[in-house]
């Protein structure tokens, strides 16, 4: 049977830190030329459309209070969307419609030469050696599948890109949820046995484990979770090797 590996992103590929101190502060920097532009543009609307759904139906209190001073006039619509996306990236919401915005300003930053993706130093080489072992690679990450996309294209060693089959984010479903694990076996037309899901966190190990799914958890400096619970641990992409060889044993 063929061999799967399910990678996460951030803190398993690439440092926490190029996501937390660059992206995020750059797509915050770039959201309100983003939707000032973009508003009335048929092809990006359909993005900030989501945005103000789920905006509407949030009854938070922040989004409460951005509601009311939209209603009261004391600032425009474009300044409350704007102000209640930059509160989602500040608590770090896994909102899909934040997700598929940011991607698009990413894409922005990519493109001409103000972004640049930041890997461990390992993974390139890693992910070329799976590549040519033919070990099946595929991402589920929370940011959009562009946003991913776009990371593996523009990296320091190149275009990473076509080295992987299949993409993932949270359209599929939500990263703690086993059902989200199951779709994506079912998509990737495997068994979740013979899948082996990376990550950094240990809710969504557990999750991947409980779609049947092997999984091995990320303990890397600057990790915000330092729990693994009772998934193997690796240090390094270079660990994974050993326990992709003792499985298919």
């Amino acid at each position: 049977m063929s061999q799967h590996l399910l990678l996460d992103i951030e803190g398993t590929t690439c440092p926490v830190t190029f996501v937390s101190n660059i992206l995020f502060p750059f797509a915050k920097r770039e959201l309100s030329n983003y939707i000032n532009q973009h508003g009335n543009d048929s092809t990006q609307n359909r993005y900030i459309q989501d945005a103000r759904e789920e905006w509407a139906k949030d009854q938070s209190v922040e989004s409460a209070e951005l509601k009311r001073q939209v209603k009261e006039q004391q600032i425009s619509e474009v300044t409350g969307l704007t102000q209640y996306l930059e509160h989602l990236i500040t608590v770090d919401k896994k909102s899909t419609a934040l997700k598929d915005i940011q991607g698009q300003i990413w894409e922005y930053g990519y493109n001409n030469g103000q972004l640049k993706a930041e890997l461990f130093p390992e993974t390139a080489e890693c992910l070329m050696r799976w590549h040519q072992e033919r070990i099946a690679l595929s991402v589920y990450s929370s940011g959009s599948i562009r946003a991913q996309q776009l990371l593996y294209k523009h990296t320091s060693e190149g275009n990473l890109e076509p080295l992987f089959n299949q993409w993932f984010d949270t359209h599929t479903g939500p990263k703690k949820s086993a059902e989200s694990y199951i779709t994506i076996a079912n998509q990737l037309n495997s068994n979740a046995e013979n899948i082996w899901f990376v990550s950094d966190n240990g809710d969504e190990c557990d999750a991947a484990r409980t779609a049947g799914m092997h999984t091995l958890f990320s303990l890397r400096d600057d990790n915000p979770d330092r729990n693994p619970r009772d998934h193997a641990i690796i240090h390094t992409l270079r660990d994974v090797g050993a326990h992709l060889s003792a499985s298919s044993k």
